[in-house]
């Protein structure tokens, strides 16, 4: 029997821990790997809240054609989780309904 002895998986290396907060709590997670993955490992798997239905949504395609994976990440709504790179410090948010981008006061006035 011949045994794969060369793959990109057997030499796999994370790359260094790195914090971030989601809904308020610190979680820890791989530089670079999706921000999904790194809360599918601290044991999150409900990422969003559909607007019409408020039905829970969450890991589903892992290839970024799906909306299932929206979140709020640094105040941005609708962003795909499961293509996304995890980064230190990021702010991620399960995202209910739509979504609302935040514009700062002075903006709203035209200034």
């Amino acid at each position: 029997m011949d045994l794969i002895k060369k793959h990109p998986v057997l030499t796999f290396q994370h790359k260094k821990k790195v914090e971030f907060l989601f809904d308020g709590g610190s979680m820890e997670g791989y530089e670079g790997e999706p921000i999904a993955m790194a809360l599918h490992a601290n044991g999150v798997k409900i990422y969003r809240v559909t607007p019409e239905l408020r039905q829970p949504r969450g890991f589903f395609c892992a290839i970024g054609k799906c909306s299932s994976c929206f979140m709020v990440v640094d105040g941005v709504p609708n962003v795909r989780t499961c293509i996304t790179p995890l980064k230190a410090g990021m702010k991620v948010e399960t995202q209910r309904g739509k979504g609302k981008i935040a514009i700062p006061t002075e903006a709203r006035r035209g200034q």
